[in-house]
């Protein structure tokens, strides 16, 4: 038999052979980390981060921990990943009408915890058929027929809504920016000074201090800004003590007067009228007025003014501070006024006008 001779013939790849090949390569290689994250995921959602611990803080002293817990809709062995946080906050405040605020947090691998703060009643808000007691926040907490002693009233807001658990709202959007701006600047001083607020016109907003001032604050803009200017000017030596009205001019100064006359500034008469309030700052219905509102400030002043040492008293022939009524008007930047009937407060933060 004739032997046969082997020969190996090698055979050579081309480039383009090459090329894809690794083009599969990594497809393959895309298609397993799909694969794997997939399984991950579904693994993740399914049998690993499912709580086993649910934990309550906070403040609250209508609700027990299981109240709060049930309220959230939020079980043991529920996944942390699928959880909807922001759900089940919203849940606790409608369910749970004493509680201000909620807060969901995840704590993985497996535990949740709830945070909430209990409501604050704050305002009483006069609506003609009723009155809300109202929280810190703006929470509806009771639909009263009285007024809450010792909380400030809310006059004119107009609620569209004056269902318990709701957020109050007005139909007017701009008294909405006013009410918001009020609560949020008295909630964060604790301040209760102010006795009622008139919001019946929005842009002649009223608000009555229990120390006897009268507030003329305008519109409903820079609500926040307004409310501090007055509480700089009330705090001015000549005004502390006494009562009457503060106004502001323009968009930076407040006017002081013991009378609720013309304001004159720059060549131009701004007309007022009566604001509608009683004796003791509260409003009442136009035609109502109590025409000796002037007399009654001019009394109380005097007699608080004969209390004073006669190196405060201002009487002297430079600091006339309780006998005139010119209209004339007194300013400077660096926010010191003098008083002749009439002193207006800069804060020098914006230019005059």
């Amino acid at each position: 038999m004739k032997d046969v001779e082997k020969t190996n013939v090698e055979r050579l790849n081309s480039r383009k052979r090459i090329r894809r090949r690794k083009r599969m390569m990594n497809v393959y290689g895309l298609v397993v980390i799909l694969l794997v994250l997939t399984a991950g995921i579904t693994i993740s959602y399914t049998f690993l981060f499912n709580i086993n611990e649910i934990r309550v803080s906070g403040e609250s002293d209508m609700y027990s921990a299981e109240e709060i817990v049930t309220a959230s809709g939020i079980k043991e062995g529920d996944n942390l990943l699928r959880l909807d946080a922001k759900k089940s906050e919203q849940r606790i405040l409608d369910e749970l009408l004493y509680v201000e605020t909620a807060k969901v947090d995840r704590d993985f691998p497996s535990s949740l915890e709830i945070t909430v703060s209990r409501c604050i009643p704050a305002f009483n808000v006069n609506y003609g058929e009723g009155t809300l007691l109202v929280s810190k926040k703006g929470k509806i907490l009771a639909d009263n027929g009285f007024i809450t002693d010792g909380l400030p009233i809310i006059y004119g807001f107009d609620p569209a809504d004056t269902s318990a658990g709701k957020t109050i709202e007005s139909l007017n959007t701009h008294k909405n920016e006013a009410f918001q701006a009020i609560i949020s600047t008295l909630s964060s001083k604790n301040d209760d000074k102010i006795s009622t607020v008139d919001m019946s016109d929005e842009h002649s907003i009223i608000v009555n201090y229990k120390n006897g001032i009268i507030f003329k604050m305008g519109n409903w803009s820079d609500v926040e800004y307004k409310l501090n200017l007055a509480e700089t000017v009330m705090n001015e030596d000549y005004v502390k003590g006494k009562k009457g009205y503060l106004r502001m001019i323009g968009s930076n100064q407040c006017s002081f007067r013991m009378t609720d006359g013309p304001v004159i500034t720059a060549g131009k008469t701004e007309t007022t009228t009566q604001p509608l309030t009683d004796a003791n700052g509260n409003p009442i219905a136009k035609g109502e007025q109590n025409p000796d509102q002037e007399a009654i400030f001019d009394r109380a002043n005097k007699r608080e003014d004969t209390t004073t040492t006669e190196a405060n008293a201002y009487n002297d022939s430079n600091n006339a501070y309780d006998n005139y009524d010119d209209g004339s008007q007194w300013q400077d930047n660096s926010g010191n006024a003098d008083y002749s009937g009439q002193n207006s407060y800069d804060d020098g933060s914006y230019p005059q006008w």
